[in-house]
């Protein structure tokens, strides 16, 4: 109980630190729908931000200097970009954000600076999407990560709990057992795979991440996968997972999430998983287990 107590007070006071100096940032559009948000499971890899449909205007969340600008087709490269269209704006101290899969950015391509909820383009379907919108992320130069957008931004106002799925153990031998319809289960290693997801809004998209995803074993922290920021290093990207794992491990049993491991020894076992959203909201099952 003390190592999950340590971790929650220091993503407490990251949060805290981040809201205080950041909090003045708006979001960049005020009719776009989210639809995927960051840390959801795309074909194994965790997605880097967030997914608006929209057919308005893109805005910019808080002054910044203009950085980058790409026009499909304004370099010698003629490959297709997942981006599209996009602008990078620069917030200072390393902050950047990012507005992609844009119409033409326009006027972004000839300005220095942008103010505080300057239209800097127009929602689109360039790049890799199938749908009119546009995607939205933070990057954190100086630590080489990538920010869940909504613990710098305030996020709307949910009351909603995430949902819980499945849950699987699977074993040394990729066996996968359902503690939801076991009575009994045999000694041993087993990895912790759940199928989660969130809706911000009540009747909203049911396939957002969560925030937090934990697993405990009579009473005792055994696994959580967070979904604040995804680092690289050596040019591999990394989950926080108990410590940093290659995010496609955490990723790989799409669309579920792999969030820890548990050991298993000759007795009874009370296996929880919590989901929890940026909001605080959070949903809880409990398997009663004898174990063999």
């Amino acid at each position: 109980m003390k190592k999950r107590y340590k971790k929650n007070i220091l993503s407490a006071v990251l949060l805290l630190f981040m809201t205080a100096f950041l909090c003045a940032m708006d979001w960049p559009s005020e009719d776009g729908v989210a639809v995927d948000n960051f840390g959801s499971n795309q074909q194994g890899a965790p997605l880097l931000g967030m997914v608006f449909a929209s057919e308005g205007v893109v805005r910019a969340v808080e002054e910044g200097d203009i950085l980058f600008t790409h026009i499909p087709g304004n370099s010698a490269s003629r490959l297709p970009s997942p981006l599209g269209a996009w602008v990078a704006l620069d917030h200072g101290d390393g902050l950047i954000s990012i507005y992609s899969r844009l119409t033409d950015p326009g006027d972004a391509q000839v300005l220095e600076n942008v103010s505080q909820g300057r239209v800097i383009a127009m929602a689109g379907k360039s790049g890799w999407s199938n749908r009119n919108g546009f995607f939205f992320s933070f990057f954190d130069r100086k630590e080489r990560r990538w920010i869940n957008p909504s613990m710098i931004i305030s996020p709307p106002v949910d009351t909603v709990p995430p949902v819980i799925n499945s849950v699987e153990l699977r074993n040394a031998d990729g066996q996968s057992i359902s503690p939801a319809q076991a009575r009994s289960i045999s000694q041993g290693r087993y990895t912790v795979v759940v199928s989660a997801a969130d809706a911000l809004s009540p009747g909203g998209s049911a396939n957002m991440a969560p925030y937090r995803l934990i697993c405990s074993v009579n009473g005792q922290e055994i696994g959580a996968l967070n979904f604040e920021t995804f680092s690289t290093r050596d040019g591999v990207l990394m989950a926080y997972r108990n410590g940093m794992v290659p995010a496609r491990q955490a990723y790989a049993p799409y669309p579920s999430y792999e969030i820890g491991e548990l050991s298993l020894t000759r007795g009874q076992a009370a296996i929880e998983i919590i989901a929890q959203d940026i909001s605080g909201n959070t949903r809880n099952v409990v398997f009663q287990l004898q174990v063999e």
